[in-house]
């Protein structure tokens, strides 16, 4: 799949203001700090796109990026970080659970995970909550450009060994320097679109 145009289309904060054209929808969860804005950045190659904050925390809203006219790429605020109050995170997690319960234009959902740390008690909280849902995951392992090939193996097994990935989810290692998973993802994006035309 080639990025032909990508562009921040919608802010939202409930249902009323989610897109109506019934267009594939990809859902981008992880931690406050993995590197969301990162990720999109350099998956849909864009430098700016997505505003990557030295202050972890900063999305408040569903940012619903428009890509090649076909599909939606959504941020959500990330999870886990302290110094957002638990009020903010109890709204931030109402937010996406009303857009989990009954969005049918949802396809998949990668979820960004450290791949220097094993995962943490959210990141396995968040990866159960999807699976209640029932939702296919794609586990994105980010930073991947920072393990060594003396520890990858070993982090690799750690992290699946941790993590329990149901049948049908898989793992994708990720590097926004590098680039190495990125036609991974969007091979996953390009078949899962495709199905829905």
């Amino acid at each position: 799949m080639k990025i032909k145009s990508s562009e921040l289309s919608i802010m939202a904060t409930r249902r009323s203001q989610y897109p109506q054209d019934g267009k594939p929808e990809f859902l981008l969860v992880g931690r406050s700090n993995v590197g969301k804005s990162s990720f999109i950045n350099s998956l849909l190659g864009r430098k700016n796109l997505a505003y990557v904050s030295v202050h972890p925390g900063k999305t408040k809203t569903l940012n619903f990026y428009l890509v090649n006219h076909d599909f939606y790429l959504i941020d959500v605020p990330g999870y886990g970080f302290a110094q957002v109050g638990f009020q903010k995170q109890q709204k931030f997690g109402m937010m996406i659970e009303e857009y989990l319960e009954k969005r049918t234009e949802l396809k998949r959902v990668f979820m960004l995970v450290d791949f220097r740390h094993k995962p943490t008690k959210d990141d396995l909280l968040m990866y159960h909550f999807l699976k209640y849902y029932s939702i296919p995951v794609t586990i994105v392992a980010t930073k991947a450009d920072k393990v060594g090939t003396s520890k990858f193996e070993k982090t690799k097994k750690i992290l699946l060994d941790t993590i329990d990935l149901v049948m049908g989810d898989d793992l994708v290692i990720y590097s926004s320097v590098d680039k190495r998973g990125r036609e991974d993802i969007l091979k996953r994006i390009e078949d899962l679109t495709i199905e829905t035309i």
